[in-house]
C-alpha cells in the first residue's frame, strides 16, 4: 500500500500561547488539508522565541511529511520563523533582492515610509523557496528538512498570520506544490451525525465495533452540552468515492440510534424541534423559570437563521415567506415578586416554585403559555433542583390538543451545563411530540 503524507500544523505567536486570541488559522488549514486528502496528525502552538521555534520545528518535520507554519514572518524583533528556520537547517539567511524591491514598490504605491525592519521580510534561508504574497509584505517560506534514518525530506510551508494573506497563499501557490507531493491523488469528506437524547458513552455502546480506529471509514464520538456528534471521515480518490463509504455507514447509525439522531452537520437541536413544528404546521410558546430564557433564545436564534436562509434562497422580486413555528416566550425570574408585579394570568407561579409542588403546576404553565399566546401547543420549563445524588433536576411540561404531559429530567454538570441541558432537552421533547413519524397530535 502506498504511504500517505501526513502532516502537522504550527501556530506561531505569544498572543496564541497566552491565551489572548484563538487560533482559527490552524483549524482553517487542517480542513483544506482534509480536503487534499492530507490527514494532520499534531497540532502545535509556539511562542516567539528562538529556542522554543526551532525546538518545535525539530520534533515537527521528524514526524511529519508537510509541516504548514503560520505567524512570525512580519518586520518587527519578534518576529523569527525566518531566523528559526535557518537555525534549524544549519544556514545563514539572505537578502532577496526581487522580493526587497517587491516592499519597496508596495510602500511607495501607498505613499508610506518603509522603515529598515522591512527589510527582514526580504530575508530567507539560503535554500529556501519563496512563496509570493499578493496582499501584503510578507511572503511565505518553503523549505525542505533534511530527516534522520534516511527519510524522505519534510517540507515546510510557513505563512503569514493574517489569515486573509494566509488564505490566498494557500490557494495561488501551497495546494499545488502539495498535489505534486502525493503518491496518489485522494480526499478525505466528512459527514456529521448530531444526536440528542443520551450519554457519549450509551451511545458508543449502542454502536457495536464502529468507533474503532482502524475502520473504513472512521467514526469518532464526542459531546458538547448534551449533544453528541458523531463525525464519519471517509477518505478516497475522489468525493464519489468517498460519499460511497459514508451512505452505508451513516444508514447503520441512523438504524443502531433512532430518535436520537435530529440532525447533521451544524444542526442544533433548537433547528430540529422548529423543522418538526412548521413541518406539522405547529405553534410553539414557553414559560420559562429555571433556565435564564435560554430555550426562547435558541429558538429565536433558529427562527432567524431559517429566516435569513429564506431571504437569500428568494429570487429578485419573489415574496419571501419567513418560517413560523415559535411565537414568543416568557422568562420568570426565580425570586419572588410581590403581588403587584405578577403577571395575573401566572397566578400559581409561586406554586411551581414550589420544592413540594406536584406536576400539576408546571402543566398549568404550560398551558396558560398556550392560552396567552394562541399557540397550538405551550411549553413550560421549571426551576432547576439541587438533588440527593448531586444531580439537579428540571420538570418540563407541555400543553397540546387539549391535554397535558410532564416529566422530571435529571441533570448533570455544573449550573452552566445544566442550564442549557434543560432547555435543550425540553425542545428535543417538542421534537419528538411533534416529528412527523413519532406525532400523536
Amino acid at each position: 500500500m502506498t504511504a500517505r503524507l501526513r502532516a502537522e500544523v504550527i501556530a506561531i505567536g505569544d498572543e496564541l500561547t497566552s491565551g489572548q486570541r484563538l487560533d482559527t488559522n490552524s483549524q482553517w488549514i487542517s480542513t483544506q488539508l482534509a480536503i487534499l486528502g492530507v490527514p494532520v496528525i499534531f497540532h502545535t502552538t509556539v511562542t516567539d522565541t528562538l529556542g522554543e521555534g526551532v525546538e518545535a520545528f525539530r520534533i515537527a518535520t521528524q514526524r511529519a511529511d508537510l509541516v504548514v507554519a503560520t505567524g512570525g514572518l512580519g518586520p518587527t524583533a519578534d518576529d523569527l520563523t525566518r531566523d528559526v528556520l535557518a537555525a534549524l537547517c544549519g544556514v545563514p539567511l539572505e537578502l532577496s533582492v526581487p522580493v526587497l524591491k517587491v516592499i519597496e514598490t508596495r510602500f511607495l504605491t501607498r505613499q508610506a515610509p518603509m522603515v529598515e525592519s522591512n527589510r527582514r521580510q526580504a530575508l530567507f534561508p539560503h535554500g529556501s523557496r519563496i512563496i509570493p504574497n499578493p496582499n501584503g509584505t510578507a511572503p511565505g517560506i518553503e523549505l525542505d528538512v533534511s530527516r534522520l534514518d534516511g527519510q524522505k525530506s519534510s517540507r515546510v510551508f510557513a505563512l503569514p498570520g493574517v489569515p486573509s494573506e494566509m488564505r490566498s497563499m494557500w490557494h495561488d501557490s501551497v495546494v499545488a506544490c502539495i498535489h505534486r507531493m502525493q503518491p496518489e491523488e485522494s480526499t478525505i469528506v466528512y459527514r456529521r451525525i448530531k444526536c440528542f437524547g443520551a450519554g457519549e458513552s450509551a451511545i458508543e455502546d449502542m454502536l457495536p465495533d464502529m468507533i474503532r480506529r482502524d475502520r473504513d471509514p472512521l467514526v469518532g464520538i464526542t459531546a458538547h452540552e448534551a449533544t453528541v456528534t458523531l463525525r464519519i471521515a471517509a477518505r478516497g480518490r475522489s468525493v464519489a468515492d468517498c460519499l460511497n463509504k459514508i451512505e452505508p455507514t451513516e444508514e447503520m447509525i441512523r438504524s443502531c440510534l433512532g430518535r436520537l439522531v435530529f440532525g447533521t452537520e451544524d444542526d442544533e437541536v433548537e433547528d430540529a424541534a422548529l423543522l418538526a413544528l412548521s413541518t406539522g404546521r405547529h405553534t410553539l410558546s414557553l414559560i420559562e423559570i429555571g433556565t435564564d430564557g435560554r430555550a426562547a433564545a435558541l429558538l429565536s436564534q433558529a427562527q432567524g437563521r431559517q429566516l435569513r436562509d429564506v431571504l437569500n434562497a428568494a429570487q429578485p422580486g419573489q415574496q419571501a415567506v419567513a418560517p413560523g413555528g415559535f411565537c414568543g416566550g416568557i422568562v420568570l425570574p426565580l425570586a419572588t415578586l410581590s403581588p403587584k408585579m405578577r403577571p395575573p394570568f401566572l397566578a400559581d407561579w409561586q406554586t411551581a416554585l414550589d420544592m413540594d409542588s406536584d406536576t400539576t403546576s408546571i402543566e398549568n404553565l404550560a398551558q396558560r403559555a398556550q392560552v396567552f399566546f394562541g399557540t397550538s401547543i405551550g411549553l413550560a420549563i421549571g426551576a432547576i433542583r439541587p438533588a440527593v445524588d448531586g444531580k439537579s433536576t428540571v420538570s418540563i411540561g407541555i400543553a397540546y390538543a387539549g391535554k397535558t404531559e410532564s416529566f422530571v429530567h435529571y441533570l448533570g454538570g455544573d449550573m452552566s451545563f445544566a442550564l442549557s441541558r434543560a432547555a435543550k432537552t425540553a425542545l428535543n421533547f417538542v421534537r419528538e411530540l411533534v416529528a412527523p413519524f413519532h406525532s400523536t397530535l
